[in-house]
């Protein structure tokens, strides 16, 4: 769950990518992510993260997140295909990919909180 500055939560369902494989997968060639639904990347260390959209077929969001859960950055509307790097705008520990434009629709800013769900169920 998402907590926006203003305090609004919303709410998603998340696949994990913990491993390099996963990692390295992401979303590339999906073809539908439902308006709820996403992707964690979990480096499992704050760091430098890059992304990129190399054979992803949907316009992404990208939402940059600290180890405290915090949202540090928001990569909107990714281009599809591209190969360009994104860069994070400093240390994270997690990207969470949602569609394009739902970061927008739903006020999900830098400043926004991750609550619940960082960390697949055990």
């Amino acid at each position: 769950m998402i907590e926006t500055v203003s305090g609004e939560a919303r709410r998603f369902a998340m696949e994990y990518a913990i491993t390099v494989g996963e990692r390295e997968q992401g979303l590339m060639g999906r073809k539908l992510l439902g308006p709820d639904e996403g992707m964690i990347f979990d480096f499992g260390a704050t760091q430098s993260a890059v992304m990129w959209m190399k054979n992803t077929i949907l316009s992404l969001d990208m939402l940059f997140v600290n180890e405290k859960g915090e949202v540090v950055g928001v990569a909107e509307r990714t281009q599809p295909y591209s190969e360009d790097i994104i860069p994070s705008p400093g240390p994270v520990r997690y990207v969470i990919e949602i569609n394009g434009g739902r970061a927008q629709a739903l006020g999900i800013t830098p400043g926004s909180r991750v609550v619940q769900g960082l960390r697949p169920p055990s």
